[in-house]
């Protein structure tokens, strides 16, 4: 069952019931938890239903699970993104383009940005708001 509740503790919870209730209230109060247990299941029904009409016969198809956020583990989504291979480098289609790149050797991997070189009179952009 859920919620940590066990046959054992449902007996006992039920006898603590029957004790302070009293054999004379005790038909009543069944009666009024069974309407209640039913209610709660017409809605669970209505709900599901209304779901299915709003969204549609692909709500079948999703896996809630997958949806689920305390599955979601902030040190495994970057370990993910560190680890996933790069996307491949894209290749040239004009021979004249080709002939003008220089070929990088496999040791060497070529650089498409220069580095930046700062110095005292251009220091690197600060930003005051970034803390």
């Amino acid at each position: 069952m859920g919620f940590g509740l066990d046959f054992e503790k449902l007996l006992v919870i039920g006898l603590i019931a029957v004790l302070l209730i009293g054999p004379e209230r005790l038909p009543h109060y069944a009666e009024q938890f069974a309407k209640l247990v039913r209610r709660g299941g017409e809605l669970l029904r209505d709900t599901k239903s209304r779901v299915e009409e709003e969204m549609g016969p692909e709500v079948a198809d999703v896996d809630w699970r997958k949806l689920d956020p305390r599955q979601y583990d902030p040190r495994r989504i970057i370990r993910d993104a560190l680890f996933e291979d790069a996307a491949p480098a894209p290749v040239a289609t004009s021979p004249a383009v080709a002939a003008a790149a220089p070929m990088a050797s496999p040791i060497d991997p070529v650089v498409s940005k220069a580095t930046p070189v700062f110095t005292r009179s251009s220091p690197p952009p600060f930003d005051p708001e970034a803390t």
